[in-house]
């Protein structure tokens, strides 16, 4: 019997920002909270204001806003041993952090207690008691972690629920069973979190990690056992290998088990990325519901089965997520995805025409060279159009050159590119520096282009990758290079191939432009 209302608590501020590489400022922290109230997070962990300097000056921040119907939490921890809560420092810097809530973690494994605290079971309840009952008398909202239940509880059941006692006898509003070490199988994690509900007088909420890769089946296997609040982070951000994702964990909830938690989660997708952006971490493009390839179909078969009916692949429609279908070509493609694919591009091809099988030959023949269009989807535009109307070329190459100098006696360094093209019956000759060959390159190429395409000056190279395919050719090897472009409308990607890496960059760099200008 699932709850009526199942409250998220988001700790992506907190709990996330202790994964490797993850780190926000002040405004970064705040611009993310907005994020989280306006998509319809209940609660909102800002940070541990006794830890650092950083969230002390979020919660200044935050205090200046209003955040609707979320509600703002501080994080710490119990009193220390032999201290009372109104003598303990940390303690009071939550009280100052003026936030409704009050969220603090405390000891229900015995082996935390005596080797880690060196404290008592009594001293450890007492902690705990007093601790929430001082929250309580300033008026706080107070939900206690219970940091290591699960394998507390399987070390030692009474203890573990004393703690738990412990802070619902002094009035806490609501307890979170932690499966702090990732550790726990779904049966254990089901069986515990019933017995604690039935034997609790409290709300109780699961916080899991994802060590086995059950984060998110444990928060849920918790939910289906009683609990009323999941505790996560966005795109599952956490120590070692992450937290229970709350990416998952909501749509999960809200389209299979009917559990309404956020009034849109067509947002869900954009929400993923604008953390992604802050968090400055590449977006996990195989996550599911929100991951570029949550709905893409490369098999020929695939294709053309989600042509004629979509949920024959896709177990939700892409667009309750906010994310969308894609059609993959390469070499492993059949008439359905060079078709569909086409249609999503705004071409209209039938089965049978001959066309298609020219452009999957030219897939097949570029893809044998090096060639990859799944990520690269302008490019793979630019290919249809040449195969169907042979489109005159907007410029000539006639040379283009390169020169990288470095003086170490004399502390100088210089790339310099030089291109020369013929633009209708104008021949264009252009310099231009550049911090690299490929910088030189692009500078020089607007250079000689913007006069006669001014829209180019809106471009921008976002992002540039560089693969090796034939790696066992050592400095040899043939390399692909996949470049991001945006004019800040849209974003598109262009692929470019060649024993030659600078070559490679300017087949990219080409296509990029004439995407733009063939799309008018």
């Amino acid at each position: 019997m699932y709850a009526p209302k199942i409250t998220i608590y988001d700790t992506t501020l907190r709990d996330g920002t202790q994964a490797e590489g993850v780190s926000f400022s002040v405004q970064d922290k705040i611009r993310i909270a907005e994020k989280l109230a306006g998509f319809g997070i209940h609660y909102i962990e800002g940070g541990w204001p006794g830890s650092n300097p950083k969230d002390i000056a979020f919660f200044e921040e935050a205090r200046k806003r209003e955040w609707g119907p979320a509600k703002i939490c501080a994080f710490g921890s119990t009193c220390r041993p032999k201290l009372s809560p109104a003598d303990d420092s940390q303690v009071r810097l939550l009280i100052e952090a003026g936030t409704p809530v009050v969220t603090i973690v405390a000891k229900s494994w015995g082996l935390h207690v005596e080797h880690i605290l060196g404290v008592s079971f009594k001293e450890n309840l007492r902690m705990i008691r007093e601790t929430v009952d001082y929250l309580k008398s300033k008026g706080k909202e107070v939900i206690l972690d219970a940091e290591h239940f699960f394998d507390g509880y399987k070390e030692d059941a009474e203890h573990a629920l004393a703690a738990i006692r412990a802070a619902a006898d002094a009035g806490a509003d609501m307890a979170v069973l932690c499966d702090t070490n990732g550790g726990s199988m779904l049966h254990e994690v089901g069986e515990i979190t019933h017995a604690a509900v039935a034997q609790l007088g409290l709300p109780i909420g699961i916080h899991t990690h994802n060590d086995c890769e059950l984060g998110v089946a444990n928060a849920l296997a918790a939910l289906r056992a009683g609990a009323v609040q999941v505790q996560g982070t966005i795109n599952g951000y956490g120590e070692r290998t992450g937290n229970c994702n709350l990416t998952s964990v909501i749509p999960n909830l809200q389209l299979k088990l009917g559990i309404e938690v956020v009034p849109d989660l067509t947002r869900l997708h954009e929400l993923s990325l604008f953390v992604d952006e802050l968090a400055n971490c590449q977006h996990n493009i195989r996550a599911p519901f929100v991951g570029a390839t949550a709905f893409a179909h490369k098999g020929g078969l695939h294709a053309n089965a989600v042509e004629k009916l979509a949920k024959s692949y896709e177990h939700i429609e892409p667009g309750s997520v906010g994310n969308r279908q894609q059609i993959l070509v390469s070499e492993l493609s059949g008439q359905s995805n060079v078709i569909a694919k086409a249609r999503q591009l705004g071409f209209q091809l039938d089965k049978g025409s001959p066309e298609v099988p020219a452009i999957l030959r030219e897939i097949k023949k570029l893809e044998h060279e090096g060639y990859e269009f799944e990520a690269a989807e302008a490019s793979f535009e630019l290919l249809v159009r040449r195969v169907l109307s042979k489109p005159e070329p907007l410029w000539e190459l006639l040379e283009y050159h390169c020169t990288y100098i470095r003086s170490v006696r004399n502390r100088y360094e210089t790339c310099e590119a030089t291109v020369k093209l013929r633009v209708g019956t104008s021949d264009i000759y252009t310099v231009a520096e550049g911090d690299g060959p490929v910088n030189a390159l692009d500078a020089a190429l607007r250079k000689a282009l913007i006069p006669t395409y001014p829209v180019i000056d809106r471009i921008q190279l976002s992002d540039f990758k560089v693969r090796i395919i034939t790696a066992n050719s050592g400095t040899a090897a043939r390399t692909r290079v996949l470049i991001d472009s945006t004019d800040h409308h849209e974003t598109w990607s262009t692929v470019g191939v060649s024993d030659n890496i600078i070559e490679a960059s300017w087949l990219a760099l080409v296509e990029s432009y004439e995407y733009r200008l063939r799309r008018g």
